[in-house]
């Protein structure tokens, strides 16, 4: 796992679309490179010299808070299962207490059970839903949260 590259940004648009991820525009990709609005990541996963993996995580200052979330992470169908995602994720975390956020957010489709099982793993919990917040099948979005400082004192992205 590594930070991306622009260079890079077709190829993570391509693994989003095959992967069933949340769309977003290649000029939302780029803007992660541009240093204008919040401070983002956009990190990849790489087996041998194919991409397999990505995650976008961003920090924004909030009062004397950094409110962090976990975007968007996308995981090869043919690299799932292998700890890619975990990998992905806990890159992402540390990205995150490195810009001193103190925790992160994130939602996800009520009925992804893997990414659910995946986030629970890792420390976060529930904290609310949104109903029927996807479209494409109509779903709600589950909201979860995680103190950063659990995930050290825990060692789960060790």
């Amino acid at each position: 796992v590594r930070a991306a590259s622009i260079a890079e940004v077709d190829a993570v648009v391509r693994l989003e679309r095959a992967s069933g991820a949340p769309h977003w525009s290649v000029l939302d990709y780029l803007a992660v490179f541009s240093g204008v609005g919040p401070q983002r990541c956009l990190l990849v996963a790489e087996e041998a010299t194919s991409l397999v993996g990505f995650a976008v995580g961003k920090v924004v200052p909030l009062g004397a808070e950094r409110l962090a979330e976990l975007e968007t992470v996308a995981v090869a169908v043919e690299a799932r299962r292998r700890g890619v995602g975990r990998q992905l994720c806990c890159a992402v975390m540390e990205w995150c207490a490195g810009q001193r956020a103190e925790s992160v957010e994130l939602e996800v489709r009520a009925g992804n059970s893997g990414a659910i099982a995946l986030y629970v793993g890792l420390g976060f919990v529930e904290t609310g839903r949104r109903a029927g917040y996807y479209r494409g099948p109509l779903e709600d979005a589950v909201l979860m949260r995680l103190e950063l400082a659990g995930v050290v004192e825990k060692g789960l992205c060790q």
